[in-house]
């Protein structure tokens, strides 16, 4: 088995990386996908985000106002906050997944899909956590893929993507162009830069060119994982339960 952590920037392209191991034969999962079940309302941690932020992060339907929370998040600087509540169940969350993974298959590939694999150390750390699975993403993964791209090709392509999915569901125009962007690089200044990804990371892909050169390093970086997990499959397995 390997565990394998596949993270960059938003924009950065690590969902389209995630799609291409996917066809390849890696088990995949989003860990934004995870984020956004468990904070639906019914969850211990949409009652959690509602007991800190207040019911003004409640919209009228009874989800989450992602927009406001977003905002006080942000703009407010309650991230930390956000995060302590967030991080901990999801990263569980995807202990079960990968635990439930290698007990139907012990030789699988299990990629999980997070932008934040750097942050949630960064974030335990700040809270005072030294030797948590949260404090240490090597406790969580066996191998880290990072996906780069420059900034201003990252906020392009998020602003294209919010752009695209406004008009697809029809919501009109909705924020400028600039309020987007201005949202991109405000999100990417709570991200931790790549360069010091990069510095940790096992593999590290970089997407500032076309989707065939993309999938030219997918298709170098799938060989090592493949041999990787062969390494691992030699040690015994381990529970990724956070007690």
């Amino acid at each position: 088995m390997l565990r394998v952590g596949l993270t960059g920037g938003l924009g950065s392209g690590k969902s389209t990386v995630a799609a291409m191991l996917r066809e390849l034969g890696a088990q995949v999962i989003e860990a934004d996908a995870l984020g956004r079940t468990l904070m639906e309302p019914g969850q211990p941690v949409f009652a959690a985000i509602v007991e800190r932020f207040g019911p003004e992060v409640v919209s009228p339907d009874g989800g989450l106002n992602r927009a406001r929370l977003a905002d006080l998040a942000f703009r407010h600087g309650r991230l930390q906050e956000l995060n302590a509540i967030v991080h901990p169940p999801v990263i569980e969350a995807q202990a079960l997944w990968m635990n439930e993974v290698f007990a139907r298959d012990p030789s699988a590939v299990a990629v999980i899909e997070s932008a934040l694999i750097f942050e949630v150390v960064r974030d335990a750390r700040a809270r005072g956590e030294k030797d948590s699975v949260l404090a240490d993403w090597r406790k969580r993964m066996d191998r880290v893929i990072v996906v780069t791209a420059p900034d201003e090709l990252k906020i392009s392509r998020y602003a294209a993507r919010i752009q695209q999915s406004r008009g697809a569901s029809g919501g009109g125009k909705g924020a400028s162009l600039e309020a987007i962007e201005a949202d991109a690089r405000n999100r990417l200044a709570h991200q931790v830069p790549d360069a010091e990804k990069t510095a940790q990371a096992d593999y590290v892909l970089d997407n500032s060119g076309d989707i065939e050169s993309l999938r030219a390093q997918v298709d170098v970086v799938w060989p090592r994982l493949l041999q990787a997990r062969r390494a691992e499959s030699n040690k015994s397995g381990q529970s990724l339960s956070l007690q």
